[in-house]
């Protein structure tokens, strides 16, 4: 934890809290960047982003925001090197099983998104543990998108709605927005108001595609580990500055 992170403990008086964002979500970049500037594996890069996770995760909490979504692992990112793949599927057991007891105690909910049945068994079963066991907090909701890709997403909500139809329980004129909701991973998690992303990539890389519809966006060159309660001050500090008009005047 840095200087920063430990003086920021309580919300910075500059921040309007009834103007904080309720969900931020976070597309976690520069891990592997992170690790080579400095000599080291790219593991350890990881393992440093998820000390970083950890404290945002306690920040939001701290602050006051209601829901926190993390993109861990993309749909694309089975296409790195086997052994990055192995070990990034090894440390999302491993810190599952240590953290349940600091994220019950801590009234966390944690919900994971994606194609979970494509994960190891393993961890898979870590993952319904800790989904089961902390369903009946009410703390911050903290959602980890987990072999998530946002086009698959819709495409498996637009396959599960037209077998309805087939099988004629569903009339095509009651398709609406709030119905197709219901048959993405995030159903009955509101849309997030704010999306960071890391290490100065300007693209969302297929997260949450239809749920930032109207998602703000800030972009930070700051690479993940690096990324404390002071880089989220700034970010909440611009986001305090913009004007949501939703397409309204």
């Amino acid at each position: 934890m840095t200087a920063h992170s430990i003086v920021l403990q309580e919300l910075p008086a500059d921040l309007q809290r009834e103007r904080l964002p309720k969900h931020v979500a976070v597309i976690m970049d520069g891990n592997g960047r992170w690790a080579k500037r400095r000599g080291m594996p790219r593991f350890m890069g990881h393992r440093r982003g998820v000390d970083a996770l950890k404290d945002l995760l306690r920040c939001c909490r701290d602050w006051g925001i209601e829901a926190l979504t993390a993109y861990a692992f993309s749909t694309e990112n089975w296409g790195r090197p086997l052994e990055e793949v192995e070990f990034l599927m090894t440390l999302f057991e491993r810190v599952l099983r240590q953290e349940l007891r600091e994220m019950m105690e801590e009234n966390v909910r944690i919900r994971f998104v994606g194609n979970l049945n494509a994960l190891p068994r393993s961890l898979q079963v870590e993952i319904e543990k800790s989904m089961e066991e902390t369903a009946g907090n009410q703390g911050i909701q903290f959602t980890v998108a987990t072999n998530y890709g946002g086009r698959q997403e819709i495409l498996q909500a637009c396959r599960a709605i037209a077998q309805q139809v087939q099988q004629g329980h569903l009339n095509p004129d009651e398709i609406d927005e709030t119905l197709f909701e219901q048959h993405l991973y995030t159903t009955g998690i509101c849309d997030p108001d704010l999306l960071i992303r890391t290490s100065g990539e300007m693209r969302l890389s297929n997260f949450l595609l239809w749920q930032l519809a109207y998602g703000e966006i800030y972009v930070t060159d700051t690479l993940w580990p690096d990324f404390d309660r002071h880089e989220f001050h700034q970010a909440l500090s611009a986001y305090q500055q913009r004007e949501r008009r939703f397409g309204k005047v």
